[in-house]
């Protein structure tokens, strides 16, 4: 059974770091496109950040710069560095395995002073 678990949501105040890991297991994790989401209180799920299999990575245009996505496929995991934050990137956070229904359960990140 595939389960994707995220961690290192937490507050913090503008201008802050914070660094998510979401860790999969029981798949062949390498091979997958994985997607970061993020879903604020009444708004849509919108697509943050997307590391392929390769390492090519892709940036929603309000987060470049301030955000890097990476992988360590030895360890199934994918990260998400997210610095300079701003009230606006206050969401729960995401995992996604594109291309396949699984999610993980989501980590809350609030940006507040």
């Amino acid at each position: 059974q595939v389960q994707l678990v995220e961690s290192g949501g937490g507050l913090v105040q503008p201008g802050g770091s914070l660094k998510l890991s979401c860790t999969a297991s029981g798949t062949f994790f390498s091979i997958y496109t994985i997607d970061w989401y993020r879903q604020a209180p009444g708004k849509q799920r919108d697509l943050v950040a997307t590391i392929t299999a390769g390492g090519t990575t892709n940036y929603a245009d309000s987060v470049k710069g301030r955000f890097t996505i990476s992988r360590d496929n030895i360890k199934n995991t994918v990260y998400l560095q997210m610095n300079s934050l701003k009230p606006e990137d206050t969401a729960v956070y995401y995992c996604h395995l594109r291309l396949t229904t699984y999610w993980g359960q989501g980590t809350q990140v609030t940006v507040s002073s």
